[in-house]
């Protein structure tokens, strides 16, 4: 039964998608399906099929059996040379699997091929060259040999979230691969297409049965499935803070599962008075509205210091009117939908609310166009730090800019969340920029910068913003495990 559908982007680009369960290499029918929507018109794409609670048994049984047998016999080098050629098949069908993400999510085009498709590529090529590398040592003690050994976990489900797809799902599997073990990925039931397009490359690349499974189903449903099932070792999660807890109930109440969350956000960006102005527009511009301000990290409270507020301020309103919004599969889209139509309400909701309680709408606030999910990019001003709009992750394109007088006074209204993912410091006064990143209590600090982030150093939160960190080295250690060997030495005649 073949599970492919053949559409054509809006621009008219041919694409073929899988919307099947790809289990032990082969699409397979799931226990029910679900629709996958156009964001730019609210149209149906495809309808995916969906896993549930037989179906995930399905996927462990063959990632365990790909577990305890082909990939455990493949030397660290050779596991590493199946994760280069899907790397590199990735880069060949980069367009596609862009036009599929676009279609699918709802992102500009230009940011679907030179950033999520092509970090998916550069982070399975980063962590397999980290395959043949991941050693033990051998510790100096009396009387014995002892040495360590980092053993994968066996087999370990990554749960990937709307946002960023298939770049989500390079960071998990990159660095699961490369230690060792067997992965099922659950989609998010909102953008299956991209990850299920790169399922047909996992079998071109030559990968055993069972090595990567990926799969679509509801949170609730096969993500819980997924958190509570006794044969699966690790869960890594990225998501909201609300679910990440459900995900470590779960392996509370289960066979106490290892967990890497990557979680929600609130992050501050701070802009001194010595700021270099226009350069701190253009990041803070990128900082809250790239990815239509879908992103955990999103500088989405924007502190500037009083002497260059008015400023910033003009400049900014300025530049944000510049924002191209509209068709994504257009070159030179910047800001597309939203990705559902529950995600663009409850945006518009928070909108309201941040009006209701008192702040000033200072530009934006309203739907943009006649179909879709597209929202203006909105900027509130005259808030409180007690606001909704201040605490709460809103997850879209609206920024609130405060004024504050003192660096002090800057720092405790940065500190004053209960996330910690990230957080930009803007100054030209290099001492102040140390000392104000060591002050702030998130998990990456940008000085002069925002939302650069690479496949080789780590991300993660402090707070409620997350357990763990993925990318670089530090995200090797979540996926193996350390044993500890002793040896005695050998006895002779009875003497030692």
């Amino acid at each position: 039964m073949s599970f492919v559908v053949e559409t054509t982007t809006p621009n008219g680009f041919p694409v073929k998608l899988q919307t099947g369960l790809f289990i032990n290499n082969e699409f397979v029918k799931g226990s029910s399906t679900i629709d996958t929507i156009n964001p730019s018109n609210g149209k149906v794409i495809a309808a995916v099929q969906a896993a549930e609670q037989a179906d995930i048994e399905k996927a462990v049984d063959a990632a365990e059996k790909a577990f305890e047998g082909p990939w455990s016999e493949l030397a660290a080098n050779e596991r590493a040379a199946l994760m280069y050629k899907l790397a590199d098949l990735v880069d060949k069908n980069n367009e596609e699997i862009s036009q599929i993400e676009t279609l699918d999510n709802g992102k500009g085009i230009t940011f679907s091929r030179h950033v999520d498709v092509k970090q998916f590529a550069t982070s399975i090529r980063y962590y397999a060259g980290w395959a043949d590398k991941i050693q033990g040592k051998v510790i100096d003690t009396k009387g014995a040999l002892s040495y360590t050994r980092h053993e994968p976990i066996g087999v370990c489900a990554a749960i990937i979230p709307w946002n960023f797809p298939i770049m989500m799902m390079g960071w998990k599997l990159g660095p699961a691969l490369a230690t060792g073990n067997t992965v099922i990925v659950k989609t998010s039931e909102l953008t299956p297409l991209s990850a299920l397009k790169v399922a047909e490359l996992v079998v071109e690349a030559g990968f055993p049965p069972g090595v990567i499974n990926i799969i679509t189903g509801y949170g609730a449903i096969a993500g819980d499935a997924l958190a509570r099932h006794m044969r699966i070792g690790k869960v890594a999660f990225t998501g909201s803070t609300a679910v990440g807890r459900k995900i470590m109930e779960a392996s509370a109440q289960s066979n106490l599962k290892k967990i890497t969350l990557e979680l929600g956000g609130k992050s501050p960006n701070i802009i001194f008075d010595d700021a270099d102005v226009d350069q701190a527009v253009r990041w803070a511009h990128r900082g809250i509205f790239f990815n239509h301000g879908q992103t955990c990290c999103a500088g989405s409270r924007v502190l500037v210091q009083s002497g260059v507020y008015d400023e910033f301020l003009k400049k900014f309103q300025e530049y944000t009117k510049q924002t191209k919004l509209g068709n994504p599969h257009n070159d030179d889209t910047f800001q597309g939908p939203q990705v559902s139509q529950t995600q663009f309400d409850r945006i518009m909701g928070y909108i309201e609310k941040g009006k209701n309680e008192g702040a000033t709408c200072f530009m934006g606030g309203n739907r943009w166009g006649e179909e879709g999910y597209f929202i203006e990019p909105t900027v509130f001003t005259d808030v409180k730090q007690d606001m909704t709009i201040v605490q709460e992750e809103i997850f879209g394109p609206v920024v609130v800019v405060s004024k504050f007088d003192t660096v002090e006074e800057g720092i405790k209204m940065a500190n004053d969340t209960e996330y910690g993912l990230a957080a930009a410091i803007f100054t030209r006064d290099n001492a102040r920029s140390i000392d104000v990143s060591n002050k702030l209590k998130a998990g990456t600090v940008w000085v002069n910068c925002y939302n650069e982030l690479d496949y080789n150093t780590p991300f993660g939160g402090f707070r409620q913003s997350g357990i763990g960190r993925e990318n670089g080295e530090y995200a090797l250690e979540n996926y193996y495990q350390v044993k500890v060997v002793k040896v005695e030495s050998l006895i002779t005649n009875g003497v030692k």
